[in-house]
């Protein structure tokens, strides 16, 4: 059996269609069935059970699966040691940013990294962090920057830094007067959450909630947009918490209204993750310098309280 052929069955495996498959694979649906069955000849087994729809893995199929990704990845490794050693930094790079970092930080760091890296060929994605931690198991992607720690025995974090998590008070609400503001001071119910799927939404349930259940509100939003809560926060409707670097870029009279926790502040955990096969690593490493570099500077905190982005039940 080839590397080649190892592919073909990862892309069935991930697709569960061959015609789907071979078009992932730009190759025609013939050439990937015949390959596929080579091998099922080869091992006297059959790896997918066709007689379903959609198409689902034998259980001997799963195992061979398991073995065949790391087969893969090991293959691709090869590559890697060679440009290592000849300190090649450089090639296609697959990175996903979730959405509440990557209006702020993007802009922080990407001009300095092709500029100091530009034979690597960024493919940058905004994804959630569901989303990331599936691309990443399946090879979709190469790394990522999400918020953890994320207990995925799978995915290596490299810390790069941590971002309080910032009050907007309207001027009307009863503890605008308040210099600095304690968790017990807000009201979960009247906090104004981004949908889910966010990561924030889900650190500041962790942070408020506290055991107490979440009331409906009068109205139902489904935003991903913090300036949309600002907005909402100023009409009235409630109170919203903003990532750090998020507040840098609001107007003077928004600045008022933010109020900041007292120390430890609670913040978030911002990393690069990325598979354990770790490869391409020697473009983790420079994108982990190249960051590192520019927020140095922007984030200075350090007696904080890192809050979980997984929702607890």
């Amino acid at each position: 059996m080839t590397i080649t052929q190892l592919q073909y069955v990862l892309a069935v495996a991930e697709h569960k269609n061959f015609t789907l498959a071979a078009e992932k694979c730009f190759v025609t649906q013939p050439t990937l069935s015949m390959q596929i069955q080579k091998i099922e000849e080869e091992l006297s087994i059959l790896i997918f059970d066709r007689s379903k729809k959609p198409i689902q893995l034998t259980e001997i199929g799963q195992k061979i699966v398991n073995q065949a990704k790391n087969i893969v990845n090991e293959a691709d490794r090869i590559k890697d040691i060679v440009e290592q050693q000849k300190g090649f930094i450089g090639g296609e790079f697959k990175l996903g940013i979730i959405p509440t970092v990557m209006p702020t930080l993007l802009p922080m760091f990407l001009n300095n990294f092709i500029k100091k890296y530009p034979k690597v060929k960024l493919l940058i994605e905004e994804l959630n962090t569901d989303e990331i931690i599936t691309k990443l198991k399946n090879g979709h992607l190469d790394a990522a920057i999400a918020v953890t720690p994320l207990e995925d025995e799978k995915i290596k974090e490299i810390v790069l830094y941590f971002e309080p998590f910032v009050a907007y008070i309207p001027e009307q609400h009863s503890i605008f007067q308040k210099e600095e503001i304690e968790v017990s001071d807000l009201n979960i119910n009247e906090i104004l959450l981004l949908q889910d799927g966010h990561c924030f939404r889900d650190g500041i349930l962790n942070l408020c909630k506290n055991g107490t259940d979440v009331e409906p509100n009068a109205f139902q939003i489904q935003s991903g947009s913090f300036e949309t809560l600002i907005k909402l926060a100023d009409e009235g409707l409630g109170t919203t918490l903003l990532p750090y670097l998020h507040t840098l870029d609001l107007k003077e009279t928004d600045k008022s209204k933010l109020r900041h926790f007292k120390e430890p502040k609670p913040a978030r955990e911002v990393s690069l993750i990325y598979p354990k096969s770790e490869l391409k690593i020697q473009i983790i490493d420079a994108l982990r310098s190249t960051i590192a570099g520019v927020v140095k500077g922007a984030i200075v905190f350090q007696n904080v309280q890192i809050i979980s982005p997984i929702q607890k039940k």
